[in-house]
């Protein structure tokens, strides 16, 4: 991976930031913020986030940190709302908080009280002692996060240089776990979050940046040492059936159904997806979960998988099956759910055509774009993921936590908008 820093660009938007009355840290924090953004390997679609500590005119200390319902790739000054600093760094040794709890200390002590919502890992971001902060899902990452045990390869890949952190559920308790592992290695310069993504820090804007991209390289070089040569993102090149979409369309949008009104596919076909859909066991592993925890969000924990030549009847008998398997999945999870859940609808997001490509599916050609581009990552992850070893994402109890979290439904619905 390489780095996409210049320094012509960088001095434009410290420029722009001292125009608009902002601080040379934040026009850095945009500018760094937009070349990880811009790079589909890096992060995708609201995935990951970025912070950087300034203080105000009169001295106090702020927080700019990514706001709910903005993507880095286009990110501007008001995606960024600045925090007060102090007020999340006493709740470090304080009590548990609750999800509302957490989200209602994040806005109350927001400076601009109409700004968005600051990411649900903003606690992490303040309670690292650095300026700038940045949190990516790089997909040769996930390939080696999504393994059964990684804590030692990633000791021999990375000496100390990154601390290794289990899995925790985004949110309070990964900012306090991570935290924790953080001051056990007060000299790492990054943490390696187990099934979720990549953490680097530095008081310098483009020396955390290119952590990021030096240790992104170096997983690059990990899965090249087993030979595997991960590609970057690729075009759809494979042809659609137009008749198996009609099929699928007329199946999907019949009444009750989440596409009553009108469902978008989003069809992808490429050598990654054809070398992902062709697989023997493809089924077992979509059952597995998905690639990054957040995405079950947008494309639910499977997919549906159908045979090229799918009728009618074979669509809809698919259908019910999902939605059986997933009426399971739930009625299992939520009974074990400290506060009651409602189940969302039982419909794939996803529909995998056997040995051809992925439809990715949604209300509006938006979702259906964003999902198709998860898709598109993902099959390339796992595919180097099961080379490497086998891929092994977050179970099934922390994936329902995961699809039925209050927070990731309302960052869903802003996104939606």
């Amino acid at each position: 991976m390489k780095s996409r820093w210049n320094d012509g660009d960088a001095a434009r938007y410290v420029e722009v930031a001292r125009a608009a009355g902002q601080s040379e840290a934040l026009g850095l924090r945009i500018y760094t913020s937009r070349i990880i953004g811009g790079d589909p390997d890096l992060v995708l679609h609201g995935g990951g986030n970025t912070s950087v500590k300034v203080k105000s005119a009169d001295g106090e200390d702020l927080m700019h940190i990514k706001g709910s319902g903005w993507d880095l790739d286009t990110i501007e000054a008001p995606g960024l709302p600045a925090v007060r600093l102090a007020p999340l760094l006493d709740v470090r040794h304080g009590p548990k908080l609750s999800d509302p709890e957490m989200v209602a200390l994040l806005r109350a002590n927001l400076i601009d009280a109409d700004a968005p919502n600051p990411s649900v890992e903003a606690l992490l971001h303040a309670f690292l002692p650095f300026t700038f902060v940045d949190h990516t899902h790089a997909t040769a990452i996930l390939a080696l996060a999504d393994q059964p045990d990684m804590r030692e390869a990633v000791k021999r890949v990375y000496g100390g240089r990154l601390a290794y952190v289990p899995y925790v559920m985004p949110g309070f308790d990964l900012s306090i776990a991570a935290d924790r592992v953080y001051r056990d290695h007060p000299d790492c310069e990054g943490l390696w979050l187990e099934n979720h993504g990549l953490f680097t820090f530095a008081d310098d804007a483009r020396a955390s940046y290119e952590l990021m991209i030096e240790f992104v390289t170096m997983a690059e070089a990990e899965l090249a040492r087993a030979g595997i040569t991960l590609s970057g993102p690729q075009e759809s090149d494979g042809d659609e059936d137009a008749a198996l979409r009609a099929r699928l369309e007329t199946a999907l949008a019949r009444e009750g159904s989440p596409f009553a009104k009108g469902v978008f596919l989003d069809y992808r076909a490429t050598a990654a997806i054809r070398k992902h859909t062709a697989k023997a066991n493809v089924e077992e592993i979509g059952l597995r979960g998905t690639v990054t925890p957040d995405h079950v969000i947008r494309i639910k924990p499977w997919p549906m998988i159908v045979e090229p030549d799918a009728d009618e009847a074979a669509i809809h008998a698919a259908l019910a099956a999902y939605a059986e398997r997933y009426t399971a999945y739930f009625e299992r999870n939520a009974a074990r759910a400290s506060e009651p859940k409602h189940m969302l609808d039982a419909y794939p997001r996803v529909v995998l055509v056997r040995g051809n490509g992925i439809y990715a599916l949604g209300a509006n050609a938006k979702a259906a774009s964003i999902g198709g581009d998860l898709c598109e990552q993902a099959t390339r992850a796992i595919n180097a993921a099961e080379a490497y070893g086998r891929f092994t994402p977050i179970g099934e109890a922390d994936l329902f936590d995961m699809e039925y979290w209050s927070l990731e439904q309302a960052k869903l619905a802003i996104g939606s908008k």
